[in-house]
């Protein structure tokens, strides 16, 4: 079998030399290089490397530089390089917001000009290279191929023919949005045509600053976030806004949000729990910059595809999670009402119509329907948003109101008015009771325990445990253990600690149950003269700190340990990593689309050389997309398999012709654990 031809490298740059920020070669320790369009502002130009600026730094004397400048200066130096003051690093801050936000808007060439003729914002460029840049992307492509396993060495015993079949297949990927392009990183989102056309254009990924200004200083971000360099999703991504909370009310961050900087200190390439320190420092100001996806660019008209457009616009009536339908209001004046009560539900995040008033507008028109949920308004997002939110969007609509609508087939049918107005879709009936069937090993850094206690006790002496989980809680966990009282039997003898998941007690599994069950059976057993109760710790690998502020281990279980007002306390999402499969309990999700429309997904994983087989985890889902529309798949979700056909033991090239070969319809088997709460 013959090899494919490998392209040669574009002007000579190879993927070992390239800065995969700014595209060009240089030396670690050198500033980035762009190529700029037009002449830059003298004062936008660092007076020591006489380039327009990168993260500007103020000196107290008034003069600004580029950080990377500056420090190498001052490495050697102890003075400002323009009027020779005493200066050293620490007393600099960072430029102000107006000046970033200017830099970031300087127009420049896509590096690769010679096969990509692309211009853009200079804050653009990087996710230009990653998502969008052909050269780049090839330059990656051929990396990985030197360095991935043959299909042969996994599966030993393909055919040339069915490997010939595995390499020629057209695989699209995204790239890491800090660092390096991490090996495994794939992206179904990007799919393309027999003759290698694309079906979808690019993908808009913008670097976004929110600032959040809190009262209480010590106040909940209210974020649950997933990632970390020790994990496969390697950067910091938010998977979910909890509700009710400071960033919830605040509207700007979203599930998906990478975030790759908080006050200034980057969060690229650290452990999952030194980020937790970060996010949640005291402080009244929290300025953070994120990576927002922002969906696919429109296409130019004789390249549009049929159905290409959002479920927005091309309702699927057979859509698993519900009918997307648009509807259109006319206001006769600006301050007309609509006639529309909107509520939130306490079991599902989003915005709910409750009512439509009598002779209202919308109740004339007779589209909308209660218990419909509202996924947008005039092209604002309201996934995960609040009817505070939605009012003032009303609010704000000169004449016309666009609705984008959920509609579940329950409600849509004749004879819905015996349904109550809070009835919504019931789970999978197996839901609570599936026991995964997926054996495999949790991924690289992270292990188990299984610890056992049997004491003698008095039966009016408590455990002095309390628990929470239990698999009818949202997000479906085992019980695990909250806190381990001062007066109670297992304090004494010190095995148990919080954050362990109960396995069983005298002999009887407590792995499957309900809270309420789990309750039940522990005070039964707990009346009993003797008890054995059966636990499993979860493990996860500490790295080195690379900048030297390495982490105690008390200052590690000072983060996970519970507050003492904290009643919802849970632990770490890297905790639950190192659950063996056995109890893990996955849930099916049926996507649908249309042949031109992408999955709307990337995911990280698979066979890696550097550290073997590691899971495959969700890590963008991107908005206007079959997955974004239907609400169910969140960033961190890890896939086990894929129409039934387990992902263990897969690399990019078998996975990926697996997820193209789906047209219509894929069901992914996950297994999801709820984000650390910062």
């Amino acid at each position: 079998m013959t090899e494919p031809k490998e392209s040669p490298p574009v002007g000579g740059i190879t993927w070992a030399r390239v800065c995969k920020e700014c595209g060009q070669c240089h030396d670690g320790r050198d500033s980035h290089l762009f190529e700029y369009q037009d002449e830059v502002d003298d004062e936008l130009v660092c007076h020591i490397c006489l380039q327009p600026l990168l993260q500007p730094m103020d000196t107290p004397c008034g003069h600004t530089y580029c950080f990377q400048c500056l420090s190498n200066f001052l490495h050697d130096q102890d003075f400002c390089p323009v009027d020779r003051q005493r200066l050293q690093l620490q007393q600099c801050r960072a430029s102000s917001l107006l000046v970033r936000n200017l830099l970031d808007k300087l127009a420049v060439l896509c590096p690769f000009h010679s096969e990509c003729q692309q211009s853009m914002q200079r804050c653009e460029l990087q996710p230009h290279l990653h998502n969008r840049c052909p050269a780049f992307r090839r330059l990656r492509e051929e990396a990985e191929r030197k360095k991935r396993p043959s299909w042969n060495e996994l599966k030993g015993s393909k055919s040339d023919g069915d490997l010939a079949d595995a390499k020629s297949t057209p695989i699209a990927r995204t790239g890491q949005l800090h660092g390096p392009s991490e090996p495994g990183l794939v992206n179904p989102a990007f799919e393309e045509g027999e003759d290698d056309t694309p079906l979808r254009s690019s993908l808009v990924a913008e670097a976004t600053v929110v600032e959040l200004f809190r009262e209480d200083p010590d106040e909940d971000l209210g974020l649950r976030i997933v990632g970390g360099k020790e994990t496969p999703l390697g950067n910091i991504v938010i998977q979910e806004i909890v509700r009710d909370s400071l960033a919830a009310r605040d509207g700007k961050l979203a599930p998906g949000d990478h975030i790759l900087e908080v006050n200034d200190v980057s969060l690229a390439s650290i452990p999952h729990i030194r980020a937790i320190a970060v996010l949640r420092q005291s402080c009244s100001r929290v300025r953070l910059t994120v990576m927002q996806e922002k969906g696919f660019k429109p296409r130019p008209e004789h390249l549009a595809q049929p159905s290409a457009s959002p479920p927005s616009q091309s309702p699927n009536p057979n859509q698993n999670h519900g009918t997307i339908i648009q509807v259109t209001l006319v206001k006769r004046e600006r301050s007309e009402p609509l006639g529309i009560k909107l509520i939130r539900k306490s079991e599902e995040p989003g915005v709910f119509i409750l009512d439509l008033l009598p002779g209202g507008l919308a109740a004339k028109d007779g589209k909308l329907r209660n218990n419909d949920k509202v996924l947008g308004i005039n092209g604002q997002d309201l996934r995960h948003g609040t009817p505070e939110s939605a009012a003032q969007i009303i609010q704000a609509c000169e004449m016309r109101v666009n609705f984008v609508v959920m509609r579940h087939p329950d409600l849509s049918e004749e004879g819905g008015e015996g349904q109550s107005r809070g009835a919504r879709r019931v789970p999978e009936p197996q839901y609570f009771r599936r026991r995964s069937e997926y054996m495999k090993e949790p991924p690289v850094g992270f292990s188990s325990q299984e610890k056992t206690v049997s004491l003698k006790k008095e039966p009016r002496h408590s455990l002095g445990i309390t628990i929470a989980g239990g698999r009818d809680c949202r997000s479906r966990l085992p019980v695990y253990i909250t806190s381990v009282q001062p007066v109670g039997c297992l304090h004494r003898d010190g095995t148990i600690k919080t954050g362990d998941v109960l396995l069983s007690i005298n002999g009887m599994d407590l792995t499957h149950l309900t809270y309420n069950e789990a309750v039940t059976i522990l005070k039964t057993q707990a009346a009993q003269n003797t008890v054995t109760l059966q636990v499993i710790q979860t493990f996860a690998e500490e790295e080195e700190e690379q900048d030297g502020e390495s982490r105690t281990r008390e200052d590690i279980d000072t983060l996970e340990e519970p507050k003492e007002d904290d009643i919802n306390w849970a632990p770490l999402w890297t905790r639950w990593l190192g659950l063996p499969s056995y109890i893990h309990w996955c849930r099916d999700i049926m996507l649908m689309k249309t042949n031109s429309e992408s999955w709307g997904f990337s995911i990280v994983g698979g066979y890696e050389e550097s550290r073997g087989q590691q899971p495959f985890f969700i890590k963008t889902i991107v908005p206007g997309t079959p997955a974004h529309f239907d609400g169910r798949l969140k960033c961190g979700d890890e896939i086990v398999a894929v129409n039934g056909v387990t992902t263990v033991g897969m690399n990019n090239s078998s996975l990926i012709p697996m997820l193209k070969l789906q047209k219509n319809k894929v069901t992914l088997t996950v297994v999801s654990w709820p984000g650390s709460l910062v």
